[in-house]
């Protein structure tokens, strides 16, 4: 995983796996991933693309998937419910 200094110390961090899908590019399935997981989860202070496929059509690819792994600062509040 990335560095994780923009988390303040002490800092608890989580790291979730995604996958982003796109149909322009690896990058922009990337981009995808972390504005769909920053909707909903606060403090994301990196990503780590861990492998590119792709679906391919008459000899083009026409979709772009990148697993990703999501780091972000987690609140003490919200370690009681983990």
């Amino acid at each position: 995983m990335a560095n994780n200094n923009h988390a303040q110390a002490p800092a608890t961090i989580r790291v979730i796996e995604l996958v982003g899908v796109s149909d322009k590019s690896w990058s922009d399935a990337a981009q995808q991933a972390v504005e769909r997981a920053s909707e909903t989860i606060r403090h994301v202070t990196g990503v780590d693309v861990l492998h590119s496929t792709g679906v391919v059509r008459e000899g083009k690819i026409v979709e772009y998937h990148v697993n990703v792994k999501i780091a972000f600062a987690v609140d003490r509040e919200d370690l009681r419910f983990a």
